[in-house]
């Protein structure tokens, strides 16, 4: 695997980590017990911890890209054997 293809892999697992990841202890201003300001919804969240979120997404991340790039570099699953998987023995 190239590097830029890597780097794109991880990106795009990134993003996907990050919107799975920002659920995770929110509490809206109602169940945290502090009054809504006016003018805001009473959903929103009292504290939204961004900065340990992204943390979290990218130690999670990471790992995922690491499964995926062993994956790709051992293939302990032949990519032929994948039927949707395009031919990658044919050379340029």
């Amino acid at each position: 695997m190239e590097w830029p293809a890597g780097l794109a892999i991880y990106f795009i697992l990134w993003w996907i980590v990050l919107f799975a990841v920002l659920p995770w202890g929110v509490k809206s201003r109602t169940e945290a017990g502090e009054e809504a300001i006016p003018g805001t919804d009473a959903g929103a969240p009292a504290r939204h911890g961004l900065l340990i979120k992204a943390a979290v997404t990218t130690v999670i991340a990471a790992f995922a890209w690491a499964f995926v790039a062993w994956i790709w570099i051992y293939q302990p699953i032949p990519l032929d054997s994948i039927p949707f998987m395009p031919d990658f023995s044919a050379e340029y």
